[in-house]
């Protein structure tokens, strides 16, 4: 087994010669300039890679990007091969990326908690106080509570003693 910083070596190899070759090597219409490889991972016996790639369009250029990543999977490899100088070039398996859509969910459900705090907001602006406006309990009141003056040593007649 290669040690992990090798395979994560050879991936990074991967996914710069895969997306140097797409840019520039490949003619295939349906691999235009609407496909972005996102990440790369190998095994760790260095046997296998999996190349995540983005398409931005619709589903038909998904599609599309799919087939055509598929058809040009042998040229692929022989340039990752060519590159990588190993022994044993990985066999390549392309996997479209569900960052985007996972991005739109997130952001679908923030929105939906924005609008419901608009709501919330909107619905408290006019509301008041169920009780007094301040809870808390001040030193004055608690002394007010207890039945004392508030003169030091507590007594009614001054002299400090209690009868």
């Amino acid at each position: 087994m290669a040690d992990n910083a090798r395979a994560k070596r050879l991936a990074d190899l991967i996914r710069e010669v895969i997306a140097e070759k797409l840019q520039r090597g490949i003619k295939d219409p349906r691999l235009g300039s609407h496909v972005t490889i996102t990440d790369t991972r190998v095994t760790g016996d260095l046997r296998e890679a999996t190349v995540f790639y983005t398409v931005y369009g619709d589903d038909e250029d998904r599609a599309s990007a799919a087939a055509g990543l598929e058809s040009a999977k042998g040229i692929l490899r022989s340039e990752v091969g060519r590159a990588a100088g190993t022994k044993f070039t990985p066999t390549l398996t392309f996997v479209a990326d569900a960052l985007p859509e996972n991005a739109r969910t997130i952001e679908d459900l923030l929105d939906r908690a924005r609008a419901s705090d608009a709501q919330v907001r909107q619905a408290s602006s006019g509301a008041t106080y169920a009780g007094d406006a301040d809870p808390y309990r001040k030193p004055a009141d608690e002394a007010d509570e207890s039945g004392e003056t508030g003169e030091a040593g507590g007594a009614a007649d001054g002299k400090g003693t209690t009868a």
